[in-house]
């Protein structure tokens, strides 16, 4: 396990984080230049070794309900990759993220509107705000749109 000190240097290493001191001589890292409200990355980083980072949302990680993983046992090359992670994971849109979700609108002949959102790996299918039905994959919600005489019209692809 990496030393207090030895952390402090590994997360140091990283120039666009800006340490503050909080509670307990315990360390926080901000990565000032966010474009989100969450700015700290390395939160907590304590004298006994013990320290979070926040990974909320980036694949790969098993985050606590509060978007961090502990660092305790970290090795060096693990701490760095988690830092570059999370200040990548904060300087990036979210809505080149959102861009790339799927979002029709299928009309049947009566004019009734269905909408086919891509929503966290799943393919639901909304009648105005109501759930309608939900699918592991397009193929199966395009498939069910069309047994129930839906057809791709009145929205784009996004």
């Amino acid at each position: 396990m990496l030393t207090f000190e030895q952390k402090q240097q590994i997360i140091e290493t990283f120039p666009e984080l800006t340490r503050k001191e909080v509670s307990m001589k315990r360390l926080n890292y901000h990565y000032e230049d966010s474009l989100y409200d969450k700015t700290v990355v390395v939160q907590h980083l304590h004298p006994n070794g013990n320290g979070f980072v926040y990974v909320e949302g980036i694949p790969g990680y098993e985050a606590d309900d509060r978007g961090l993983v502990n660092i305790r046992e970290a090795t060096e090359e693990e701490l760095k990759a988690t830092i570059r992670d999370a200040i990548k994971a904060l300087s990036t849109e979210e809505e080149a993220k959102e861009e790339e979700l799927l979002e029709e609108v299928w009309v049947n002949e009566q004019g009734q509107k269905l909408t086919l959102l891509e929503e966290e790996g799943f393919f639901n299918i909304y009648h105005g705000y109501n759930l309608e039905e939900s699918f592991g994959d397009y193929q199966e919600a395009t498939d069910y749109l069309k047994e129930e005489n839906f057809k791709l019209g009145g929205g784009e692809s996004v």
